[in-house]
């Protein structure tokens, strides 16, 4: 039988001070009572750790704050920056501030073709595809590192290890992402501004990934994306040209975009 670490006064203490940490967005005590149904009387007695409510009031006062019953144990500040990190109380007025703004009108949802000089083959380019799509506010992208590319770097290219993903921020003037491959240990950080073009919905910008500086490959490249939405003849054509790319099968439009003749700096 295993017994808890904590003593019941130390449970309902816990409980107590996450609950009065929870209330403190309510202007009264009377008025969070008012809301979760609860005796003003019974309620002190919850926020004082006297004592625990029963488990059908427990559901209801977690179901309320949106948080789950480990309240009971842990401190709410970080239980909900465990399961909160970009929009939790540590970082939500930092990083989460352009993670919950970014809208569907300025950056949509749908597939998109991108085009970046090749990190290892700088006299390659490589196109792929990505994914944008939200969830619950958040916005988030996948795609896939092209096949090419992975095995020139002698790396699995089987699609579970080829996958990416990560989160999209509003910026001032543009998004940013964080990108990466799935248990890997290095990230990217990307940049994209929109393109003031008469037609087509095309993002410019630069993608840094994180590797120590060896003298081998370049750690920031120029990037485009093109929004092609549901457009099934465009993504059918994207997905056939991805891989590694000369410098002759890009358009001129991509070509100005990606300043292919500029070194970056």
């Amino acid at each position: 039988m295993v017994k808890s670490k904590r003593s019941p006064i130390e449970l309902r203490s816990m409980f107590g001070a996450n609950l009065r940490l929870l209330a403190q967005q309510y202007p009264s005590i009377s008025e969070l009572s008012r809301r979760l149904g609860i005796n003003r009387t019974q309620l002190n007695r919850y926020l004082s750790g006297e004592s625990f409510p029963r488990p059908d009031i427990l559901d209801r006062i977690c179901d309320f704050f949106n948080v789950d019953a480990r309240i009971l144990l842990d401190p709410v500040d970080e239980l909900t920056a465990k399961d909160q990190i970009l929009q939790g109380p540590i970082l939500g007025d930092f990083i989460g501030t352009g993670v919950g703004r970014l809208s569907e009108g300025f950056f949509p949802s749908g597939l998109y073709k991108f085009i970046r000089r090749s990190f290892v083959r700088p006299d390659q380019f490589v196109q792929s595809l990505a994914r944008v799509y939200r969830i619950d506010g958040i916005t988030y992208l996948k795609g896939f590192e092209a096949k090419d590319a992975m095995l020139y770097q002698g790396l699995p290219c089987d699609r579970r290890s080829r996958e990416f993903r990560g989160f999209v921020s509003s910026q001032d003037d543009g998004v940013a992402f964080m990108l990466s491959r799935r248990a890997s240990v290095t990230t990217s950080f990307n940049y994209l501004a929109k393109v003031p073009a008469m037609e087509g919905n095309t993002w410019s910008g630069y993608v840094a990934r994180t590797s120590r500086e060896n003298g081998q490959g370049e750690r920031v490249v120029r990037m485009i994306y093109e929004h092609l939405g549901t457009d099934a003849k465009s993504i059918l054509a994207a997905a056939r040209r991805a891989g590694f790319l000369p410098l002759q099968a890009l358009t001129p439009f991509e070509r100005q975009l990606l300043k292919v003749e500029i070194p970056f700096r």
